[in-house]
């Protein structure tokens, strides 16, 4: 599922009221526990960049709480890019959510949740709102292809952690 509102509440109290917003979800036959464990482990991120992205992780807390820091950098076509992110929101096995301290966008603020469905499955939704560079210019002749590449991005992320989760033997109960 793809929504872009123009005006999304605000996300944790930050959100400018011209982000833009997009929203990915998918089920996955495990519980949120088993979702979010996988998230919080110390391969989840490098595993989630997708193989046509030139980006790496260079820095990592290992963590997900509040203040924890990850540091990705690579390459956008010829153009250097880091990535600096912030997590500020923690509350397991739901929740999780992180800021960009630094990146290519003028605002990102990205939650991502694992909903219990109630039959020991998990709707793993990611909320991304943001606002492209070079303010509206960037909306207006970017908004479009940032939204395709989201989509590319998290349909990738979502199935990988399918894939991984629903494989694996971590699917413990809430």
């Amino acid at each position: 599922m793809q929504d872009t509102e123009t005006n999304p509440p605000p996300v944790h109290g930050q959100a400018p009221p011209s982000a833009m917003r997009y929203v990915k979800e998918s089920t996955i036959a495990a519980t949120p526990r088993a979702v979010f464990d996988f998230h919080e482990s110390p391969d989840a991120l490098t595993q989630l960049i997708p193989p046509w992205e030139n980006m790496e992780v260079v820095e990592s807390a290992g963590s997900l709480k509040p203040g924890s820091r990850v540091v990705v950098k690579g390459r956008k076509g010829i153009l250097p890019m880091k990535w600096v992110a912030v997590h500020t929101e923690y509350d397991p096995p739901h929740l999780f959510a992180d800021k960009a301290e630094s990146s290519p966008f003028s605002y990102w603020y990205h939650r991502h949740h694992m909903i219990d469905d109630g039959q020991g499955r998990t709707v793993l939704r990611d909320e991304v709102d943001f606002l492209p560079p070079l303010g509206v210019v960037g909306r207006v002749l970017g908004g479009w292809f940032i939204l395709r590449q989201l989509e590319k991005m998290f349909a990738y992320r979502h199935e990988t952690t399918k894939r991984i989760v629903e494989g694996s033997d971590t699917q413990s109960a809430d």
